[in-house]
C-alpha cells in the first residue's frame, strides 16, 4: 500500500502576476529556472546532520509541481503547463498540473495552492466563498475529491 495521491490542478489566473511571481511559478511547474528570490513559498526547511553529528535545519528549496514522465502509482503521466490567455476575453494565464504527492508535501504544496487561489479568476469562486482549485485522489481510490481553498486553507480530504 502506498501513501501517494494524484493531485490535479486546473485553474485560470488573472493577469495580475508580477514578473517575480511568474518566475517562481514557472520554476515550481518545472518550466523555468529557480529564481534568486522566492516570494510565494519562501521556506523549505529540512533537517540535516552537520559534520559533527548535530542535527541542524537548512533551507533546501525545490519545485513543488515539476514532476514529469510516467506516474509511479496513480497511472498516466505527470506534467505541468502554463499558457497565456492574452488573446482570450478572460486575460491572464491557464495553469494545469498533474502530480503524485505524499501527505508530507501537503503543507508546502498547500502554500502554493493558497497563493494560486488569491490569483484565480472569479470563475473559480464557489458559492460559499471558497475557490475551486482542482482534485485530489488517493492512489487506490476510484473517484477524486474536490480540492478547494477557503479562508487561506486547503481542504485536504
Amino acid at each position: 500500500m502506498s501513501d501517494l495521491y494524484e493531485l490535479m490542478i486546473a485553474v485560470d489566473l488573472r493577469d495580475e502576476i508580477s514578473e517575480m511571481e511568474f518566475a517562481e511559478l514557472s520554476w515550481h511547474l518545472g518550466i523555468g529556472p529557480q529564481p534568486d528570490h522566492l516570494s510565494v513559498v519562501t521556506k523549505f526547511p529540512v533537517v540535516v546532520v552537520d559534520d559533527s553529528g548535530i542535527p541542524v535545519i537548512e533551507d533546501d528549496p525545490y519545485p513543488l509541481l515539476a514532476g514529469r514522465g510516467a506516474a509511479l502509482r496513480v497511472g498516466g503521466v505527470l506534467c505541468s503547463a502554463l499558457a497565456s490567455r492574452a488573446d482570450l476575453p478572460r486575460k491572464g494565464w491557464s495553469l494545469m498540473s498533474r502530480q503524485e504527492i505524499h501527505p508530507d508535501e501537503f503543507e508546502k504544496v498547500g502554500e502554493l495552492l493558497c497563493w494560486l487561489a488569491t490569483k484565480a479568476h472569479e470563475t473559480h469562486l464557489l458559492g460559499d466563498g471558497a475557490v475551486g482549485i482542482g482534485f485530489l485522489r488517493f492512489c487506490e481510490a476510484r473517484v477524486p475529491d474536490v480540492l478547494q481553498v477557503e479562508r487561506g486553507q486547503v481542504s485536504w480530504p
